[in-house]
């Protein structure tokens, strides 16, 4: 469970990046408050998702690389409240709408991260390709789904999970067919997934 105090460590680390980072820290991109404020943000951003984009914790996703448009309704979502992730909200409500955008645009123009992965099995669960359809041929996301190519084992496992109980709701589609696949058919493709 996450801690209650999060917000107010979050707010004071996001004061003292302010105060460390300077004007030119962050790529030119047109926001709200200073380019250092902007920056802090999003160093704030890789405390947990990490610097080189491989997150510190298998539970968080990489998000350096993934489509832009989908980060921008993530980032929404957490907003508006239609996903609940205590920490994620509380960041999200910290970004202006122009900083919204821009934070999708500064995670989306970077590279994918390039790190070892687990042997991938040498062909897919037949359930992967329900998945593919929207995830695009290898996993490699487009307009209507993000990249899940590459994406932490632990992080698929839980989103799944999530979906298939009801706990995330923010895609009704993903509600559905994930409710219909059984937890070993759900970890057979995460396997897979992660592997590519």
């Amino acid at each position: 469970m996450i801690n209650n105090h999060v917000p107010a460590v979050c707010g004071v680390l996001v004061l003292l990046l302010r105060l460390a980072v300077p004007a030119n820290a962050a790529e030119p991109i047109p926001i709200s408050g200073s380019p250092a404020e902007f920056g802090a943000k999003m160093l704030v951003c890789t405390t947990c998702h990490g610097n080189d984009g491989v997150p510190k914790n298998a539970t968080i996703p990489v998000i350096v690389g993934q489509q832009e448009s989908y980060l921008v309704k993530q980032l929404h979502d957490f907003q508006t409240g239609e996903r609940n992730v205590e920490v994620m909200t509380w960041m999200a409500t910290t970004l202006s709408q122009a900083e919204l955008g821009s934070a999708a645009a500064f995670f989306a123009k970077k590279s994918w991260p390039a790190r070892p992965t687990a042997a991938a099995a040498t062909s897919p669960p037949p359930m992967a390709a329900v998945c593919e359809v929207c995830h695009q041929q290898n996993f490699a996301g487009g307009v209507p789904a993000p990249r899940l190519a590459g994406q932490n084992y632990d992080y698929l496992v839980e989103a799944m999970r999530r979906f298939a109980d009801g706990e995330r709701t923010n895609n009704a589609d993903m509600t559905k067919i994930m409710a219909a696949i059984s937890p070993s058919d759900r970890e057979a493709i995460a396997r897979y997934i992660s592997g590519l």
